[in-house]
């Protein structure tokens, strides 16, 4: 079938040299995630969703799903799924009679696909015309649009560069994102960074740990595999690979850069960033993001 090619790069992908990395993108390389989600991707759930009347609401709500929590990073879809499903919880959104949309298709459709992109949804509104789906697709379109006018000039944070420069010679780089493809690709030219990359994957080639074990599994140790990102996300899909796992710290982006730069990659390349010092990184980076909403800390 035709949507399985996608991942046909990240498949056919050979090894030129001894260490692979993976790199998120939005977030982590990039200071993209809050111009996204609030200026974006919030106004468009209001109006596709119709939850004009609790939008307050919905703001919150979905920049705590989206940027301040452990949900940051995650696929737009899951991440509207568990919008809906926080929202219908508030008891502010009850006391205005709101109906908040229970989208079943769409949760179908979730659990059934791991290409979680457009042309996937696209593919399954033409084929059941399913008046739900069709909706989520417009909105994602909608949020697409509101992406590819808003954001640009949005440079990587401090040392992203130098970090690639110095991995270049001696790693095999590749994003491994959920944005789609478009969009990485166009800020990765507009910052001329996407000469440093192999393959630039974004949600149409699969998830994250999909993007992992095409590109790198068994085609590298396990221990010269390193996923770089900044939500738990990330750190998810690295450990279902076997492979090692840097955060970049939500807030923190530039000191986890410089920190990645003077000492992350030594010790990657020397073997000896597994063990302690992983752990005590992954220590630090729990620290970052709740699971509790902050409207839910006074239960």
């Amino acid at each position: 079938m035709a949507d399985h090619d996608a991942a046909k790069p990240l498949k056919d992908f050979q090894p030129k040299h001894k260490f692979f990395i993976g790199i998120d993108s939005d977030g982590c390389v990039f200071d993209t995630m809050e111009i996204k989600q609030k200026e974006c991707f919030i106004p468009n759930t209001v109006k596709y969703w119709n939850l004009q009347s609790v939008s307050k609401y919905v703001r919150q709500t979905e920049e705590f799903v989206n940027l301040y929590s452990k949900w940051r990073g995650t696929n737009r879809w899951p991440a509207l799924i568990t919008l809906f499903d926080l929202l219908e919880e508030r008891d502010e959104v009850k006391k205005r009679g709101v109906q908040i949309p229970r989208v079943q298709p769409l949760r179908d459709w979730i659990s059934r696909e791991t290409k979680l992109g457009n042309p996937a949804l696209k593919k399954e509104v033409e084929r059941t015309g399913d008046p739900v789906l069709k909706q989520g697709l417009e909105w994602s379109e909608a949020v697409n649009a509101s992406i590819a006018d808003m954001v640009h000039g949005v440079g990587p944070f401090a040392y992203v560069r130098q970090c690639l420069e110095k991995m270049n010679p001696l790693a095999d780089i590749i994003v491994v994102s959920q944005t789609p493809c478009q969009a990485l690709t166009k800020e990765w030219r507009e910052h001329a960074l996407d000469g440093f990359v192999e393959i630039i994957a974004g949600q149409e080639m699969g998830t994250k740990a999909e993007h992992l074990k095409f590109a790198a599994a068994k085609k590298y140790p396990p221990n010269h595999i390193l996923m770089i990102g900044d939500a738990p996300g990330d750190m998810e899909a690295a450990q279902s690979n076997n492979a090692l796992f840097f955060p970049i710290n939500p807030g923190e982006e530039d000191k986890s850069w410089q920190r990645l730069y003077e000492e992350g990659l030594d010790k990657f390349f020397a073997g000896s960033f597994a063990g302690s010092y992983e752990k005590k990184l992954i220590a630090e980076f729990d620290e970052y993001l709740p699971s509790q909403p902050p409207w839910k800390s006074g239960e």
